[in-house]
């Protein structure tokens, strides 16, 4: 991982790795989401990465959409609690266009007045379609459930009534007191110089007057595990737990990133998926999942069920946890897990979309990336007394928020 870094004057840094690929990557990351609003603006992040797509001072909405679709490139975006992205796949060739354009969008957007409300009857319809997806709207609902009162427990999307209530003036206001450029990470992956990428955001970003972030975000304290029931016109039944965990700079999270990954993780092996889909058949989505903040984290198990099974699927997902709480791996089981995530990160590297975004908010993070080498270092020195220790913090049932549709 040979990527290259730059500071500009005004604070924004820039992160490239060259690569030979056909296709080049380009994006920006700011360090701010849903947390950042403040209580009158809840939905309001989210708000703004569609509506940053509808004009401006020089281009409509089409000409915007247009501009790299002209040239079979793609344009997105994505906001959640703590990090905001605009992104795009060009050809190399293109890379200025590319940078021209999200500059344009995140400088001189517009907002006009028509395009808000049209934007806002979009987002309420996703509102609407994400509660009619109870496999979904469970893990917002676990989240507000679990950082009860805190700016966390938001959901991204905001309520139809706080959606309606935006306009241009709230747009404006948030964006001045949470893009920072101090907090703003150009990232790219690519077969284009450094210098010569260094140039081109230069020329385009390079003016953006330096304004430092001034506020630190609320911490979250005080978690008080609890638990739900909620009635709903489900064929099946939807269970959520979960726990608080470690943060960004924790030194136990890859611990829990391995730990995670033997649980509930992305192959099927996994000791939920087994016990509880290929061994009883009683689950066709199991995962578990692990997610870090800035000053905490979350650990989550999810499952679907027949409604009568609930119980005995609760069962036999405590029982995998005691196991991993009680029982030290063997030597070959920890060898195992470890090559497994070796492999599995690995792999992830030839999705250079998801390097960009990777490489974009590790450099947000901490200043600087790990090499895959520093990371295989340090699953390596992960001890099966680690693994029993943080299975023991964080599994521990009495401190699990449970929630369940039935």
């Amino acid at each position: 991982m040979n990527y290259q870094t730059h500071i500009f004057p005004n604070g924004i840094r820039l992160i490239h790795q060259e690569a030979e690929s056909p296709a080049a990557h380009f994006g920006v990351i700011i360090n701010t989401g849903s947390r950042d609003e403040q209580e009158s603006e809840q939905g309001l992040a989210h708000f703004i990465e569609h509506v940053i797509f509808k004009g401006t001072k020089k281009r409509k909405a089409y000409h915007i959409l247009s501009r790299l679709e002209d040239v079979g490139g793609e344009l997105n975006a994505y906001t959640t609690k703590e990090e905001t992205a605009l992104f795009a796949t060009i050809l190399p060739v293109d890379y200025g266009r590319a940078i021209e354009l999200i500059s344009d969008i995140l400088i001189n957007s517009v907002y006009p007045a028509k395009e808000i409300e049209r934007e806002k009857e979009v987002i309420i319809e996703e509102i609407n379609s994400y509660k009619d997806t109870p496999s979904e709207l469970i893990y917002d609902e676990f989240e507000e459930m679990l950082y009860d009162g805190h700016p966390l427990a938001r959901n991204i999307l905001g309520t139809p009534e706080y959606v309606r209530s935006f306009n241009r003036d709230n747009i404006c206001s948030f964006i001045d007191r949470n893009y920072n450029t101090d907090q703003i990470v150009i990232c790219s992956v690519g077969k284009i110089s450094f210098n010569k990428l260094i140039r081109l955001v230069s020329h385009y970003f390079g003016d953006i007057p330096e304004n430092k972030r001034m506020f630190s975000r609320e911490k979250f304290e005080n978690y008080k595990p609890s638990e739900r029931i909620v009635t709903r016109d489900t064929y099946q039944a939807h269970c959520i737990l979960g726990n608080i965990a470690y943060d960004h700079s924790n030194p136990k999270r890859m611990a829990l990133v391995l730990l995670n990954n033997i649980l509930g993780g992305q192959s099927s092996n996994s000791r939920l998926n087994l016990s509880l889909r290929e061994r009883n058949g009683m689950a066709y989505n199991v995962e578990s999942s692990y997610s870090s903040y800035s000053d905490t984290g979350l650990f989550t198990i999810y499952f679907g069920t027949d409604k009568e099974n609930i119980e005995r699927a609760l069962q036999i997902t405590y029982r995998e946890l005691d196991k991993l709480k009680n029982e030290k791996l063997g030597i070959q089981q920890l060898a195992k897990a470890k090559k497994q995530l070796i492999g599995q990160m690995a792999i992830s590297q030839e999705n250079l979309e998801d390097l960009l975004l990777a490489l974009g908010k590790s450099f947000m993070l901490y200043n600087q990336v790990d090499t895959l080498e520093a990371i295989y270092e340090k699953i390596g020195k992960i001890t099966s007394a680690d693994l029993l220790d943080t299975a023991n913090e964080i599994f521990d049932q009495s401190r699990l928020t449970t929630l369940i549709y039935k």
